[in-house]
């Protein structure tokens, strides 16, 4: 990273103009600290967390869930390989607003999708990146 880089502040906040939509796609790039724990990045509405991607390196797993008015969802944990980001390593993560999912990318591999469980898009209009992280760019 050149010096005349300022890497974004965490937390970060973003809102998201117009909210989301159908092929609309977010990307957030950072580097994992060798010693992380964890970070997430999430997509809300008001005080809701529609959609929460979550790489828990103290437990080797990647969470995705949805928090609706203060209680969180069934997790899901499931994937077909180990656990895809790497601390001390740089990433891309593209989230693909599809109409019944959000499709994943990773480093511009997919990666998972998972099913909305909020339906009203347009209202989904804030990102949030918090935790144990560098950020080096973010799109909305």
């Amino acid at each position: 990273m050149s010096s005349c880089n300022i890497p974004y502040q965490v937390p970060y906040h973003a809102s998201i103009p117009g909210g989301l939509f159908p092929s609309r796609v977010i990307t957030v790039s950072g580097i994992v600290p060798p010693n992380a724990k964890r970070f997430s990045i999430n997509l809300c509405t008001g005080s809701d967390i529609a959609f929460h991607l979550n790489p828990r390196f103290d437990g080797n797993i990647l969470v995705r869930n949805t928090q609706i008015q203060g209680s969180w969802g069934s997790e899901e944990r499931s994937l077909p390989f180990d656990m895809p980001f790497r601390q001390g390593y740089s990433f891309t993560v593209g989230i693909i607003c599809e109409a019944h999912c959000y499709k994943v990318t990773l480093d511009g591999q997919h990666l998972l999708e998972y099913v909305h469980r909020l339906k009203n898009l347009p209202a989904i209009n804030h990102l949030e990146v918090k935790g144990d992280i560098k950020l080096t760019k973010v799109t909305v």
